[in-house]
């Protein structure tokens, strides 16, 4: 047999009963995605996906497939020794050699085969012959009146193949769950290994335990992770870029030397080099922030471009906006894309001084150069170069206010 006979068949049936759950055992997350879609993952680093058939590591998918090939065996079973194999079924070998002469379900175990501490991880590698000539012997005589693979290792022996053992190098590689908190340890140990990991390619995570890295994302050398962090799906960070701490960011792309202050919130977005974001910051999809431009705190951000070098610093809501390079946003400015029925589009192009407190109301353009007075509600557009300003006329009434209380007083 070689390597290229192989072929992986992903048993992915558990309907999660004792997870209290609706969802299949197989679809509940650890990492960031499906638990079997990490199988499916590490096992298409090994062979064809046409050879795939549906929480291993691809290395040591190799290492009990090359095994199994030397050892010629009918079926090698992957085991482990947690710190605690309570609830796993032990691998009892023949004396100290790599055969194995059973498998016992832990109520099972006999007194003095109770400090046993090798158990079964539910991995196996068979030889087609022997598994297909003995898999109509299986029975369901069991509580859950279920077929269990593990059954085939007494019949093969039973027969005088040979069923092999071989030990994952670490344990908590193939550990497993059968609880909500069972699932939960997996995911934190596997969250640890992906910090381990990043750390050492030159990534500096600060209080790695309280950041949530998901498995998919890619971090650059030189970059920082403050604590509690939260970094998501497919998301990508940039080399010498520093994720302060409470910010949670969800399948985006943040690029070289970007800071992103404390407390941000981005989706499905993309944030150039150089950029500053927050505090407070939220990018909702579709944002897109220009090399070294400025997102300031409490600013609101949907399906926009901030070009090159542009700053909204505060407490301003751009959505559906175009906005060019060299501009600054004032504080409490509103582009108003919604009209109750569809979304329209703001335009400002490059060099233009928008006045805090202004309101744009879309469908609008306000041209390169551009000035507009603060707390001006902008409905037309803007030529290049002017300035607009729409606003109420100021009108001061000197004594009013003094008349006022003294008409006050004499009621």
């Amino acid at each position: 047999m070689s390597s290229q006979d192989f072929a992986i068949a992903i048993m992915a049936a558990g309907k999660g009963t004792r997870l209290k759950s609706k969802r299949p055992k197989v679809l509940h997350e650890v990492g960031g995605k499906p638990l079997v879609a990490h199988v499916i993952r590490s096992a298409a680093e090994v062979v064809p996906p046409q050879n795939i058939y549906v929480i291993i590591r691809a290395e040591t998918i190799r290492r009990i497939r090359d095994f199994h090939i030397e050892q010629d065996a009918a079926m090698t079973i992957l085991t482990a020794a947690p710190s605690d194999p309570t609830g796993y079924g032990r691998v009892l070998r023949e004396g100290s050699t790599n055969r194995v002469a059973a498998i016992v379900e832990q109520k099972s175990l006999r007194p003095e085969q109770s400090n046993v501490g090798e158990i079964n991880s539910g991995f196996y590698a068979f030889s087609s012959n022997p598994l297909f000539a003995n898999i109509h012997r299986l029975v369901t005589n069991n509580p859950h009146g279920e077929y269990y693979l593990t059954d085939m290792a007494a019949l093969l022996v039973a027969e005088g193949q040979k069923v092999m053992a071989i030990r994952a190098e670490d344990p908590d590689e193939v550990l497993g769950g059968n609880t909500i908190a069972e699932l939960m340890s997996l995911d934190a140990n596997m969250r640890m290994r992906k910090a381990r990991s990043l750390m050492s390619e030159g990534v500096t995570i600060f209080r790695p335990e309280t950041c949530v890295i998901d498995d998919d994302v890619r971090i650059a050398a030189d970059a920082t992770i403050e604590p509690f962090v939260q970094l998501l799906g497919k998301t990508v960070v940039g080399e010498g870029s520093r994720i302060r701490s409470y910010s949670v960011i969800t399948n985006s792309t943040i690029g070289n030397n970007v800071s992103l202050l404390p407390g941000c919130v981005v989706d499905d977005s993309s944030i150039a080099n150089g950029a500053v974001i927050g505090p407070y910051s939220h990018l909702r999809p579709g944002s897109d922030i220009g090399e070294g431009a400025h997102l300031g705190n409490f600013v609101e951000t949907k399906k926009m471009r901030l070009g090159r070098g542009s700053k909204a610093n505060h407490l301003s809501y751009l959505g559906d906006a175009e906005i060019g390079a060299g501009v600054n946003v004032g504080a409490g400015t509103i582009t108003c894309n919604y009209d109750g029925t569809k979304k329209h589009k703001t335009v400002i192009e490059d060099g233009v001084f928008v006045g805090s407190d202004s309101t744009l109301v879309a469908p609008v353009k306000i041209g390169h150069g551009a000035y507009l007075g603060a707390a001006s509600c902008i409905t037309a557009d803007v030529p290049p170069d002017s300035l607009a300003i729409a606003r109420g006329i100021q009108v001061v009434k000197e004594g009013w206010a003094k008349k006022k209380r003294e008409e006050g007083q004499k009621k």
